[in-house]
C-alpha cells in the first residue's frame, strides 16, 4: 500500500482552507519591501488533480518555517491566484500566489470625498470596508505623531490601495507586515520606533562564503555596502488665500535640512504647492520628503540564510572585517528562495534550502519609504450642482464660497456636507471693491481644478440645462443679452439689465423690482436722439412720488415747447430769488382763485401796454398810500385824503356827476374859473356869498 506523503515533521510545510496535506509546500520565492505590497508565489504538489479553485482563491493560507533554535516563522497571505500547472512526479502541481488582505483594495476603484477626517481615520474607514470582510488588521499604535485632520480630501477615478498609500505617503508613513499563524497584519511607521529587532535574530554574524565551514551555519555571507548622492535640503512653499498678505514673498516656505551624507554637496529639492495653510504643517511635509530621500543615501545590498530576518526589523551586524559595519541595520527589503525537500526519491540526501538577498539602511539615518502612489489628475474642468441647507435658497459664507454636489459622488446628500466651501471665480476681486455674484442652490456650475488637484476644486462659471433655462426664448430671441436675478427668498420678481441688439430695435432695457437709487459723484450728462437723424424722445413715468434735491444749480433748456401737467395742487418754494424770462407772449389760466403773497416789495415793468380785464369787482389795497404816476401828473390815495396832481385835470360824466363833501369843500383856482352849464346853474346854499 503506497504511503500517503505529509508535512508532518519537515522542517517547512503550508496550511491552507482544505484538509490537512491535501496540498504540500514544494518551494516557494518572496518579494517583500517596505511600504509595499509582498508577493509570496508557492508551487504546491497534491495527490488530487481536481482541486476546485473556488476552494482555494481568496482564501487564508500560511506557510510554517522552522527556526534553527526553536519556533517558527509564518508567511501569512490571501491567496489572489491558484492555478493548475499539471503533474509532476506523480503528483499534482500547483500555483499559488499571496498576498495581504491590503492586496484586495486593488480590486476596487472609487469616486469620494472625505471632511474633517485625519489621514489614519481615513485609511482605516477605507480599509475597514464591508466589501473586504474585516480581513484587513491594522495596527497605528507605533506613529510617533497623529495626522491633522484633512478638511477635504477626494478619492477620484483610483483605487482603494492607491488612495490609501498616497495619503499615508503624503504625511511621510509607509507600512510592514507582521505575520502569525493564519493571520497577518499591516503596521504604519513613521520612524525607527516603529520596528523592533528581529526575534532571535537581533545580532547577526557574518561569514564570508568561501570561509564558513559548516555551511548550514546562519550567517549573513555577503555585506556589500554602497552610497550615492541625495538631496539634503527640501523646500516646500503654498498659497493661503485666508492670509493672502502673509502667504505672498514666501511667506508659507518652509526647509528641511538634513546634514549631507558622506561628506557631499548640498543640493535642495524645491516643490510647490505643498498642500498646506500653515508653516507647521508644511515643515512636516518637507521632513518626510527629505527622509525619503535621505533613506536613499545609503542601501546595503547582503545575502544570508539567516531565516528569522524579515523586512522592517532591525538587526546589528558583527564580525565583519570593516569594523564601521558592525552596527544596527534596517532590513528595507528582501527577495527569499524556498525550497523544501522532496516527497519521494526526489527527497533523498536534501534538506530545506533557504536564501535571501536583502537591502538594508543604517539606523543613523533617516528613513521613509519613497512615496510612489501618484495622484489623481484631473484632466479637465466639470460641472457640479450648487447645494446648501434644506429652505435656503442662497449658502455662502464671508467670501462667497458655496457648496457642491459632484455628478459623480454617490455618497453626497445634495446638502451642505456635500463638499468644502468652493471658492468662485469672479470678473473682478479687490480689496472692498470688484464684482460678486454667488452661484445659487440648483445652479449647474463650472468646476476647474487648480493644478489638476481633485482636492483643490475652483469654480469658474455657470451653464444652463434642462431645469434651469436661459431667461429668453433661443433662437428666437438671440439678439438680447441680460443680466436678470430672482427674487430671494421666493422668486417672483426679478432686477434685470438687457440689452437689444436686433438692428434698427437696438434697447438697454433695466428694471429695478423695487427701490433703485444712482449716486452721481461729479457729472451726469444724459443725451436722447443726439446721434440719429430723427428726433429721440424720452418718457419718464413715476406711479407715485417723485423727489429731486439739487445740491446746487438746476438748469433746463427746451428747445421747443415744455409743458406741465398737475392734476392735483403744485407748490414751489424758492428761498432765494427767482427770475421767469418769458421770451414771447406769457398767459397764465386760473380756473379759481388766484392769490400773491409778497413779504416785501413787487416791482412790475412792461416796456408796452397793460391791460387788467375783471369781470367783477377789482380791489386794490394798501395800508399806507396808493399812487398812480404819468409824467408829472400822479393821483395818490392815502388813508385820510386822496390828491391829485397834473397840469391839467379834466373829469367828464356822460350823464350826472354828484361832487359830495361831507364837511367844507374849497374850490379855488390861481387864474379865471368858468363854471358854466347848458342850462338852469342852481346854487344853494344856507347862505351864498360872491365875491
Amino acid at each position: 500500500m503506497p504511503i500517503v506523503p505529509t508535512q508532518a515533521q519537515r522542517e517547512v510545510s503550508v496550511k491552507s482552507a482544505l484538509a490537512d496535506d491535501v496540498l504540500l509546500f514544494r518551494s516557494m520565492s518572496c518579494s517583500e519591501a517596505l511600504g509595499r505590497m509582498y508577493t509570496y508565489r508557492l508551487e504546491l504538489l497534491s495527490a488530487k488533480g481536481d482541486i476546485k479553485i473556488a476552494d482555494v482563491l481568496g482564501t487564508s493560507m500560511t506557510v510554517v518555517l522552522d527556526l534553527p533554535e526553536g519556533g517558527s516563522r509564518y508567511f501569512n497571505g490571501i491567496v489572489t491566484r491558484f492555478a493548475y500547472r499539471g503533474w509532476r512526479d506523480g503528483r499534482a502541481s500547483y500555483e499559488a500566489v499571496l498576498h495581504p488582505a491590503l492586496w484586495l483594495l486593488t480590486r476596487s476603484s472609487n469616486c469620494r470625498i472625505f471632511q474633517d477626517k485625519s489621514a489614519i481615520d481615513i485609511v482605516k474607514a477605507v480599509c475597514g470596508d464591508a466589501a473586504y470582510g474585516g480581513l484587513i488588521s491594522l495596527d497605528a499604535g507605533s506613529l510617533s505623531a497623529t495626522p491633522a485632520a484633512r478638511t477635504y480630501c477626494v478619492q477620484y477615478r483610483e483605487s482603494d490601495f492607491n488612495f490609501v498609500c498616497r495619503l499615508l505617503e503624503e504625511e511621510g508613513i509607509y507600512f510592514y507586515f507582521t505575520h502569525q499563524d493564519g493571520a497577518h497584519t499591516m503596521v504604519l511607521a513613521d520612524s525607527y520606533g516603529a520596528h523592533a529587532p528581529a526575534e532571535g535574530y537581533a545580532t547577526v554574524q557574518f561569514r564570508d562564503e568561501e570561509a564558513r565551514r559548516d555551511p548550514l551555519e546562519e550567517a549573513v555571507t555577503r555585506f556589500a555596502p554602497g552610497g550615492e548622492i541625495q538631496s539634503s535640503v527640501y523646500a516646500l512653499n503654498d498659497f493661503d488665500f485666508e492670509k493672502a498678505s502673509s502667504s505672498v514673498g514666501g511667506g508659507l516656505l518652509v526647509k528641511a535640512t538634513i546634514a549631507a551624507a558622506f561628506g557631499q554637496a548640498s543640493y535642495e529639492q524645491y516643490d510647490y504647492p505643498g498642500l498646506y495653510t500653515t508653516s507647521s504643517a508644511g515643515s512636516g511635509f518637507a521632513r518626510a520628503r527629505m527622509e525619503a530621500l535621505h533613506g536613499q543615501c545609503e542601501q546595503v545590498e547582503a545575502f544570508g540564510n539567516a531565516r528569522g530576518l524579515t523586512t522592517g526589523a532591525l538587526f546589528t551586524l558583527s564580525e565583519h572585517p570593516r569594523d564601521d559595519q558592525n552596527r544596527e541595520f534596517l532590513i528595507t527589503s528582501a527577495e527569499t528562495e524556498i525550497a523544501g525537500i522532496g516527497y519521494g526519491s526526489d527527497g533523498a540526501n536534501t534538506s530545506t534550502q533557504f536564501r535571501c538577498a536583502f537591502q538594508a539602511v543604517g539606523k543613523e539615518h533617516s528613513y521613509r519609504a519613497p512615496a510612489t502612489a501618484r495622484k489623481p489628475f484631473v484632466q479637465g474642468p466639470q460641472t457640479a450642482m450648487v447645494v446648501g441647507k434644506a429652505g435656503e435658497e442662497i449658502w455662502t459664507d464671508k467670501y462667497g464660497r458655496v457648496k457642491v454636489q459632484f455628478h459623480w459622488e454617490r455618497n453626497g446628500k445634495a446638502d451642505e456636507t456635500s463638499s468644502c466651501w468652493v471658492r468662485v471665480q469672479q470678473g473682478w476681486a479687490g480689496k472692498g471693491w470688484g464684482a460678486i455674484f454667488i452661484p445659487r442652490i440648483g445652479m449647474e456650475v463650472v468646476v476647474s481644478f487648480l493644478e489638476g488637484d481633485p482636492d483643490q476644486p475652483l469654480i469658474t462659471g455657470c451653464v444652463y440645462n434642462g431645469d434651469s433655462m436661459p431667461p429668453y426664448e433661443l433662437p428666437a430671441e438671440q439678439t438680447k443679452s441680460t443680466i436678470k436675478s430672482n427674487s430671494s427668498k421666493g422668486g417672483g420678481g426679478f432686477n434685470e439689465i438687457r440689452f437689444e441688439d436686433k438692428k434698427d430695435s437696438e434697447e438697454i432695457f433695466v428694471q429695478a423690482e423695487k427701490d433703485f437709487n444712482r449716486v452721481v459723484k461729479n457729472n451726469d450728462t444724459l443725451k436722447v436722439g443726439f446721434e440719429k437723424a430723427d428726433k429721440g424722445d424720452q418718457t419718464i413715468q413715476i406711479k407715485n412720488d417723485r423727489s429731486l434735491d439739487v445740491g446746487h444749480d438746476h438748469k433746463e433748456h427746451v428747445t421747443n415747447d415744455h409743458t406741465v401737467n398737475v392734476d392735483n395742487n403744485q407748490t414751489i418754494t424758492i428761498k432765494n430769488d427767482r427770475k421767469l424770462d418769458v421770451g414771447n407772449n406769457h398767459t397764465e389760466h386760473v380756473a379759481n382763485d388766484h392769490s400773491v403773497t409778497i413779504d416785501n416789495n413787487q416791482t412790475v415793468n412792461i416796456t408796452g401796454d397793460q391791460k387788467v380785464t375783471v369781470s367783477k369787482t377789482i380791489v386794490v389795497e394798501a395800508t399806507t398810500s396808493i399812487e398812480l404816476k404819468v409824467g408829472g401828473s400822479s393821483i395818490k390815495i392815502e388813508p385820510a385824503k386822496i390828491t391829485m396832481k397834473s397840469t391839467q385835470i379834466a373829469i367828464e360824466a356822460e350823464a350826472n356827476m354828484d361832487v359830495k363833501a361831507g364837511a367844507m369843500m374849497n374850490v379855488k383856482a390861481g387864474a379865471p374859473m368858468s363854471v358854466k352849464s347848458d342850462a338852469i346853474v342852481t346854487i344853494e346854499g344856507a347862505l351864498v356869498k360872491i365875491n
